[in-house]
């Protein structure tokens, strides 16, 4: 109630009997403005409060766990939709805490999509356009930007590396989800690749937003060499060390001084005094090991918009200490992780692209074949830790229901949502709530020949009629329900049916679900993505010829067709749901271990044809077939198939 004095009131009362307007002063008084002080204002911007209750949660489920895990923990790769991942987490954190992120998660970085559209084209030209444009990117920033916070650990920090364009509008949306005094720095990391500007100013950096949870928050500081010559701060020139010169060295500088080129390093430091003072890093970031990646890097891995692992072993030293948990939802080429583990932390990775995480299984599972953090000189050599990969979103359904009837009834519930709270209605018994209303999970398991029909439902309703909301929820699986309809009527109750493997019902929700489209051309690999809801796998019907030739062997794609699961199913031309086909030429009967990805749109210029020297095939091969829903067709081929 606003704090007005009893002269103020008695006014009002006096001025609301006869029908008088109020003064502006007063208004202001009753109705003070509860809005901040400055804000972003846009259309479709919705409040943290319902952003965080109407985000879906999507359980995640198990796939497979690389290396021996033997103290508890695995390092996470998830597979789907990060706003659904963050959700679970969240969900996790406020329940059972089965993942043990909780207090955990002591850094988050992000390198988000930047709002604009990446074409790699020939010659390395990159062409920008608008991809989501303005408030659609800004909505879809903020809603995971709100559950990350969530998420994160108390002492945690959060980094967001954005280019120019969107920066300005993302430095607000910061200011308003972690508050303005969380705000720690804008870190400017430069660079001199790239071309010049001949009109206006080359953009020569990107920034990165640092912010903090509270005032407790992690961090190391670093100190680097500063680097000056003696000529330079002497106000006495020192005399050259021309006596420390050979003959050879001599020739080398009179070459240099010819053809009017660098001296040397070796050269410069037998010429000149050189010092170093140590100084603690400044906000600017362009020293060498932060330099960007080009073609032949040790490093480079021919992925749009892979960063340099010098960048983030300066972040996640600062920030995070061994054994934290170090987070990054927009993966990418996996080198947030691979520089997480090096320097012995946890990590959890997500991506949205199938081509992502099979970049990063590869990626870690040789990080012993990599470049040393310290010594850029010498390998890594240390074997990875181990790490599971899970589905978040696309399910594996086989799998689900041979789970153990415990496991499978949380899953169920996760999957809808559903709060786990066993209690009896007219001695039947209820697994929990959907929202308000009472859910049962069919028991598949105990009742192996058992249906769900018409009978059941008014078994049911005899029961329970009388003693229930208006709706009334059963999960169960689609082969057990014996009619067709979403829901069935009884009086005034309407029991919902919803079927694993079938998506969820429209009807319970604002919006249709959606699925997460794999790209099928590389300028399409960063896209946004903002898909809702799940699907279970259907891999594609695939036929092939396998030929050879003298030297080569060619993969012939005579169709690709996807299976739609759904009332009304879209009817696709051929080759229309191919998202792309990934071959590991050294297939070792164990994992996946990418070499080649085949976009579609490079392969319908080539009548859908894979052509390699047979040299490149060891003693197995794998294709993997995948369509734009992340559906996968696998296939291992011996030099044998080939005829």
């Amino acid at each position: 109630m606003p704090n007005l004095s009893k002269q103020q009131k008695e006014k009002i009362l006096r001025l609301v009997e006869k029908g008088e307007d109020l003064p502006d002063g007063y208004k202001d008084l009753l109705f003070p403005n509860q809005k901040k002080e400055y804000e972003l204002v846009y259309a479709g911007k919705d409040r943290k409060e319902d952003i965080i209750a109407e985000t879906m949660a999507v359980p995640l489920q198990e796939v497979k766990t690389f290396g021996k895990n033997e103290n508890g923990w695995t390092n996470k790769l998830i597979f789907g939709d990060n706003l659904q991942i963050l959700k679970e987490i969240y969900n996790d954190q406020k329940g059972k805490n089965l993942l043990d992120t909780k207090d955990k998660i002591k850094l988050i970085y992000i390198d988000p999509p930047f709002a604009t559209k990446q074409d790699f084209m020939k010659d390395g030209e990159k062409v920008y356009q608008d991809k989501v444009i303005g408030a659609e990117f800004l909505e879809f920033l903020r809603e995971r930007l709100i559950l990350a916070q969530e998420i994160l650990a108390d002492d945690g920090s959060l980094y967001v590396h954005l280019d120019q364009k969107k920066g300005h509008y993302v430095k607000v949306l910061m200011d308003e989800v972690f508050g303005e005094n969380n705000f720690l720095n804008e870190i400017i990391w430069g660079y001199r690749i790239q071309g010049v500007g001949k009109k206006s100013w080359a953009r020569k950096h990107d920034s990165i937003f640092y912010y903090k949870k509270s005032e407790n928050n992690i961090f190391n500081p670093e100190k680097e060499k500063n680097i000056y010559n003696a000529p330079f701060i002497d106000t006495k020139l020192q005399p050259s060390k021309i006596s420390d010169l050979t003959e050879k060295d001599i020739l080398k500088i009179e070459e240099s001084i010819k053809n009017k080129t660098s001296l040397p390093n070796n050269l410069k430091n037998k010429l000149f005094d050189t010092y170093y003072s140590e100084v603690y890093v400044r906000d600017v970031w362009d020293c060498d090991y932060t330099k960007p990646l080009i073609s032949g890097s040790s490093e480079y891995l021919d992925y749009p918009t892979q960063k340099p692992e010098g960048l983030f072993k300066r972040i996640i030293k600062a920030s995070s200490n061994e054994g934290d948990i170090v987070m990054d939802f927009f993966a990418g080429s996996g080198t947030t992780l691979s520089v997480a583990e090096k320097l012995g932390r946890r990590w959890i990775g997500c991506d949205c692209g199938k081509l992502s995480i099979y970049t990063i299984q590869k990626r870690i599972i040789n990080i012993g074949l990599s470049k040393d953090l310290e010594k850029k000189e010498n390998n890594y050599e240390k074997n990875y830790k181990p790490f599971t990969l899970y589905n978040a979103g696309l399910y594996d359904y086989k799998k689900i229901k041979e789970l153990p009837w415990e496991k499978y009834r949380d899953f169920a519930l996760n999957l809808f949502e559903v709060k786990d709270e066993k209690h009896k209605v007219a001695g039947i018994e209820i697994d929990g709530y959907r929202g308000n209303d009472n859910t049962i999970v069919f028991n598949h398991e105990k009742h192996k020949t058992a249906v769900l029909d018409y009978g059941y439902i008014d078994d049911l309703h005899k029961y329970i009629g009388g003693k229930i909301s208006d709706k009334f929820f059963i999960i169960a699986p689609a082969g057990n329900v014996d009619f067709l309809e979403d829901y069935v009527e009884k009086g005034k109750n309407r029991y919902y049916i919803l079927r694993i493997p079938y998506s969820i019902i429209n009807e319970l929700h604002n919006r249709d679900f959606e699925n997460i489209k794999q790209p099928v051309d590389e300028k399409d690999v960063n896209n946004t993505v903002e898909a809702v809801g799940f699907d279970f796998i259907q891999p594609p019907e695939v036929e092939c010829q396998y030929k050879i030739d003298k030297k080569n062997l060619t993969i012939k794609m005579a169709s690709f067709k996807s299976k739609i699961r759904s009332k009304n199913p879209k009817k696709y031309a051929n080759f229309e749901t191919l998202s792309m086909v990934m071959v590991d030429f050294n297939y070792d009967s164990e994992v996946f271990d990418l070499d080649k990805t085949f976009f579609a749109e490079e392969l319908k210029k080539v009548a859908h044809k894979i052509s390699f020297d047979k040299k490149m095939l060891d003693k197995k091969m794998m294709i993997i077939y995948m369509d734009i829903f992340g559906n996968e067709k696998r296939e291992v081929k011996e030099l044998k198939d080939f005829k």
